[in-house]
């Protein structure tokens, strides 16, 4: 496998050309990347060229519906979906609320359905409201130490045939571990039961391969896939045309407008094309072939393997200090690097002390009030995070380091 062109890929960034941004280190990409500059070109041509209502009878509108159309039907290719499996929404958190309101229906209130405690809450609380209507919900439990789910639990949780639904991350934003989709789709799949994974914090790091997950449904958010502000939900078609449709009536017939009941920002959704063109301009500058799929596969591998090599030593220094509590796997190929850190104190004041110092970062529970309960972390208190994408270098990694050892 190539190694990763770091000089090419942030040439692909107008956020690195910004004389304000170049003196600063983003590690805040887990809340939203840079938009790569084939998104920002569409976006900024369809409004200035197709700003009009799409799939009319005229050049125009004609154009803004095929760029629509084009960024569904590559992104599809990409993961190796069809093209009706993709639906587009405003955010991961509408999309899932959407979607549990359809399980509500079909539920009708029997039935149990699995979250977990390690979730984001955008995969959590929906889930859980469905109690409300006679469901049963039972929770998949992380280890208060490690944060990790362990799959011995969950198959007790499914053993009595009961459970319609298992929802659960691919990784944590706090914990970060990665779970074992594949393995943990088979299982949900032999218990008779969908699988809905929460992929918003780590399609960052690559986008899904869906068929060799084996999921019902995964989620992302394209604005930390580089893109503009819109959630992704990928529903395969046996469980999106067995679900009660939440849109229009008139748009019951096709799949990918059933469980979109807002009417689509046409101008992002044609933007989105332009993470396929990124995808696309990676393989083709690191001589990766294939079709879309195999292209996405390759691209996938170049940026997980460059980002493993540029956090470990971030991770090192985080390990080695013992006046903070790191999270999550220390071994960088087992966990997404998104690195939350339990401080002495609150995280926010370290976080802004930080952001002085030209690294910019967060301090908070990032909804993941759950998750930090569960290993003893106090949600008021917060924890330090800072999350690194492909694009990161090794010198931001440096100047993270220097400043947290000032800072702390």
């Amino acid at each position: 496998m190539p190694m990763l062109d770091l000089p090419f890929v942030r040439s692909q960034f107008p956020a690195f050309d910004d004389p304000v941004l170049q003196a600063q280190a983003h590690f805040e990409n887990a809340g939203g990347s840079y938009p790569c500059r084939q998104v920002v070109a569409r976006l900024e041509r369809f409004y200035r060229q197709r700003k009009v209502q799409p799939y009319h009878p005229f050049a125009v509108s004609e154009l803004g519906g095929a760029e629509m159309d084009e960024a569904r039907t590559r992104l599809a290719a990409m993961m190796g979906v069809a093209g009706d499996e993709v639906s587009f929404g405003p955010s991961t958190s509408t999309n899932t609320y959407v979607l549990a309101q359809a399980l509500r229906q079909h539920m009708d209130g029997k039935g149990a359905i699995v979250v977990t405690n390690q979730d984001h809450e955008a995969n959590s609380g929906v889930w859980r409201r469905l109690a409300d209507s006679g469901v049963e919900v039972r929770e998949w439990q992380i280890d208060r130490d490690t944060g990790l789910l362990n799959p011995a639990d969950l198959a007790a949780l499914l053993a009595d045939g009961r459970v319609r639904l298992v929802a659960f991350p691919h990784c944590s934003n706090v914990v970060a571990a990665l779970n074992d989709v594949a393995a943990i789709c088979a299982m949900c799949r032999d218990a008779g039961a969908w699988s809905v994974v929460d992929g918003v914090s780590y399609a960052p790091h690559g986008f899904p391969d869906v068929p060799r997950l084996g999921c019902d449904v995964y989620l992302f958010s394209t604005y930390k896939t580089y893109g503009p502000h819109q959630g992704i939900m990928v529903i395969r078609q046996a469980m999106g045309w067995a679900l009660p449709a939440q849109g229009h009536h008139f748009n019951a017939g096709v799949l990918y407008k059933r469980f979109t009941p807002s009417g689509p920002d046409h101008a992002q959704i044609a933007a989105c094309a332009g993470m396929a063109d990124y995808v696309d301009a990676l393989a083709a500058h690191h001589g990766i072939g294939g079709d879309p799929a195999a292209r996405n596969r390759g691209v996938h591998d170049l940026m997980r393997a460059a980002e493993v090599a540029v956090v470990a030593p971030l991770l090192d220094y985080l390990a080695g200090r013992n006046d903070v509590r790191l999270l999550g796997p220390r071994d960088a190929a087992a966990r997404a690097p998104t690195l939350a850190v339990e401080l002495a104190g609150a995280a926010e004041p370290v976080a802004r002390a930080l952001g002085e110092r030209g690294v910019n970062c967060g301090g908070s529970d990032f909804y993941g009030v759950r998750p930090l309960q569960a290993m003893g972390v106090d949600p008021a208190k917060g924890v330090l995070r800072l999350s690194l994408v492909h694009y990161t270098s090794a010198a931001d990694v440096g100047r993270a380091i220097e400043a947290l050892d000032r800072v702390l």
